[in-house]
């Protein structure tokens, strides 16, 4: 509706300190509760800065739609009211996305990832990341779509797109397939428990953890910091060993091989000496058990147990090193090549003297 400029200039400034003193008393209550409810000051955080220019946004839009000033051309008018539409749908697509974000978030901090046994949590991080992935896709696609339809030339399309929507389906779905398929192994690992964040396992021969779980591919963090790249169907289709599936806590073997007269008793109490005086045992399995002996050795097996992947290889090296060290004390443990030696006389087979 047409109206002279300074009405529509006060009509304006009024609209504008009314927002201004919405979003003051906004902020005035939220101070005065995260006093008593921390949880609003992280809603502040997440959704002040959206939540203000929203407000602005859509009152300057509100008030545009309404009145316009008989000195501006209509077509130039027409420009402003899109532009702030568009912005309209932007700021509030943020808003909402920042709330849901927030909501997300919020369900991570129940649960500790720095403890023992983390598995509830990392897979509550594993499903919240790959959620969170998808409301910012979703939000996204929502907010691309509402802007495009805010154009009259895009909705006049929109009976011919519909129209032909089966056959790009076909065709976007065929050309897309093995990406769709990496989206689909991706939502599939995210919430089968099949992975999780921080997970340790064993990817084609390579020790490593679980880094980062995305809607096509997978991190995997290996032992020496290299970053192994993985797309998500690969551990839908690919054996995988995963060292932490139901729980952290591990098994592990130390094997050596010791002369036939090592002491094995006196090796087994070296060894609970060993594990009482180091904080990478667990307490929980402890064995030392002679698994074979031919060739002229000794093959002891030590079976030891740890709270996780990284204080089991500790572990390991640790006993290893003192069992070598026993060994190396007890010079009859030692593993020796024995050699008979015979007079030749006496010798199989020797070739007699000529007379």
């Amino acid at each position: 509706m047409p109206v002279e400029l300074p009405d529509f200039a006060l009509t304006l400034l009024l609209a504008l300190a009314a927002t201004l003193v919405v979003i003051v008393v906004t902020h005035l209550v939220v101070v005065l509760t995260s006093r008593r409810w921390p949880i609003v000051s992280n809603l502040s955080r997440y959704v002040a800065t959206a939540f203000r220019l929203a407000a602005v946004v859509l009152v300057l839009a509100a008030v545009c739609r309404d009145s316009r000033p008989e000195q501006v051309n209509p077509g130039l008018w027409q420009g402003v009211e899109l532009a702030l539409r568009l912005a309209s749908i932007g700021t509030v697509a943020w808003l909402v996305g920042a709330l849901l974000l927030f909501l997300e978030d919020l369900g991570l901090q129940r649960y500790r990832t720095d403890v023992t046994d983390n598995r509830n949590a990392r897979r509550l991080r594993t499903q919240v990341l790959v959620i969170r992935r998808l409301t910012v896709a979703v939000v996204v696609l929502v907010a691309t779509g509402a802007a495009l339809l805010t154009f009259p030339g895009v909705r006049a399309v929109g009976a011919s797109l519909l129209a032909s929507a089966g056959l790009v389906s076909v065709v976007v779905g065929v050309a897309a397939q093995s990406t769709l398929a990496n989206v689909f192994a991706g939502i599939q690992l995210a919430f089968s428990d099949a992975i999780r964040i921080d997970d340790v396992v064993v990817v084609d021969g390579q020790w490593g953890r679980i880094d980062e779980i995305t809607l096509s591919y997978v991190v995997v963090h290996l032992w020496d910091d290299r970053r192994l790249v993985l797309p998500s169907g690969y551990f839908t289709k690919e054996p995988f060993e995963n060292w932490t599936r139901r729980t952290s806590e591990l098994l592990g073997t130390v094997e050596i091989d010791l002369d036939w007269r090592a002491d094995v008793d006196g090796l087994r109490a070296h060894l609970g000496e060993v594990l009482a005086a180091t904080d990478l045992w667990d307490g929980r399995n402890q064995a030392l058990q002679v698994t074979d002996a031919v060739g002229g050795l000794v093959r002891v097996r030590v079976l030891v147990s740890a709270v996780d992947a990284s204080a089991l290889f500790d572990l390991r090296c640790h006993v290893r090193e003192r069992l070598v060290a026993w060994a190396r004390e007890h010079d009859t443990a030692v593993p020796r090549r024995r050699v008979e030696l015979l007079p030749a006389a006496e010798a199989p087979g020797a070739l007699g003297t000529a007379s």
